[in-house]
This record gives C-alpha cells, sequence and structure tokens, in this order.
C-alpha cells in the first residue's frame, strides 16, 4: 500500500473515532507493519504542523488521536459551548407519528406505511429519546418493536397515548413546535450543567 493511501485511511479512522486509537488497532485495521504506521504517523503530525492546519495530532502513550490544535481552542469553544438546537424533518415527524399511533411496531412496519427506509428517523427519535425499544416480535428473526417514551409524553404535554388526538395538517406543525421546543429545553439545561474543558475532533 502506497505511504499516501496508508495516511489517508489513518486520517479517515481518526477523524470517524474522534478519540484516541491504539497504534495496534490500526494496525490489525490496515494490516501493516507497526513500523510502518509509525512512520506514516509521524510524518503526518509534520504535515500538519508545517501547512498550519487547525487539525494536530496527539501521541498518548501507544494511542494516536485528531484533535483540535490548543491555539485554536478560543474560536472553536463559540461554537460548541452554543446550545444546540433541535429539529425534527418532515420524514422523522412522519416516522413518530406512525410509531405513535400504531406502536408497538417494528421498523418493517413502519417502512410498509411510509414506503421508504426509516433507519435514520428512527434512529434519530431514539437519539431524541421520543421513543425506545419495547422487546421483541415473537416472529422470525426477532426484530424489534418501538413506541414511544416518557419523553414523548412530556415533548407533547400528554398523559398517556390515549390521550393524543386525531393528527391533522395543523395538528402536526403544532406538535413539531411543541416536542423542538421541550427537546431544546432539555439538552440546554443539560449543557448548562456541564463545564466545557476541552474539545477534540
Amino acid at each position: 500500500m502506497e505511504r499516501s493511501e496508508i495516511k489517508g485511511k489513518i486520517e479517515g479512522i481518526l477523524f470517524a473515532m474522534g478519540e484516541s486509537v491504539s497504534i495496534k488497532e490500526i494496525v490489525t485495521a490496515l494490516g501493516e507493519e507497526e513500523e510502518t504506521i509509525r512512520e506514516a504517523i509521524d510524518e503526518m503530525r509534520t504535515d500538519y504542523i508545517s501547512k498550519d492546519r487547525g487539525i494536530q495530532i496527539v501521541m498518548l502513550e501507544d494511542n494516536v488521536q485528531l484533535r483540535t490544535k490548543d491555539e485554536y481552542y478560543d474560536d472553536l469553544i463559540k461554537i460548541a459551548s452554543a446550545p444546540k438546537k433541535n429539529v425534527l424533518s418532515d420524514s422523522v415527524l412522519e416516522t413518530l407519528s406512525i410509531i405513535a399511533y400504531k406502536q408497538p411496531v417494528t421498523r418493517m412496519d413502519v417502512e410498509k406505511i411510509r414506503g421508504v427506509n426509516s433507519d435514520f428517523g428512527i434512529n434519530k427519535l431514539l437519539e431524541y429519546g421520543l421513543i425506545k425499544e419495547l422487546g421483541r416480535l415473537d416472529a422470525p428473526g426477532k426484530p424489534l418493536l418501538f413506541g414511544t417514551s416518557e419523553q414523548f409524553l412530556r415533548a407533547f404535554n400528554v398523559d398517556s397515548i390515549e390521550d393524543l388526538p386525531q393528527i391533522s395538517v395543523d395538528m402536526m406543525e403544532d406538535f413539531r413546535a411543541q416536542a423542538e421546543s421541550e427537546l431544546n429545553y432539555m439538552v440546554n439545561k443539560e449543557e448548562d450543567s456541564v463545564k466545557v474543558e476541552n474539545v477534540g475532533i
């Protein structure tokens, strides 16, 4: 494998992982000799410094990490510490509506109704805490069952799923506004209680 390709793959691994990765893991992933990997990393460290890049490679014993240069920390923290805003896209909101009114449902159930792949929507809703896994369906493959969470009830200001009203276009927009407001409030509240220490990429 060409040295440039090795360095490109190392950079990709470190960027995707975000945190430190052991030299041994990189050696195993790329199937190269440890000495070759270490030489490539040393060259990369020099490249980032000489080309005045905004990132650097840091060695932590036998681990390596790609992170922001210390001198850019003050600029980066202005963005990193800014309140995040969660937005429910039409596809995510549609997925949530199906789960809310048809639960418990499998991923396949949702996709049959929507007619498109719903992996992104379901993953986002799990990330936001609006839905949760309820177990597995007693069927071939044992697919996961999804339903709404307590966070969903708080976001939409209802005591139980039985209290959900008949859905309409206007109601969907109201639901979107309510859910986004609640999500952003919860996220900002959590971030305010955490002291920002260091930011790595």
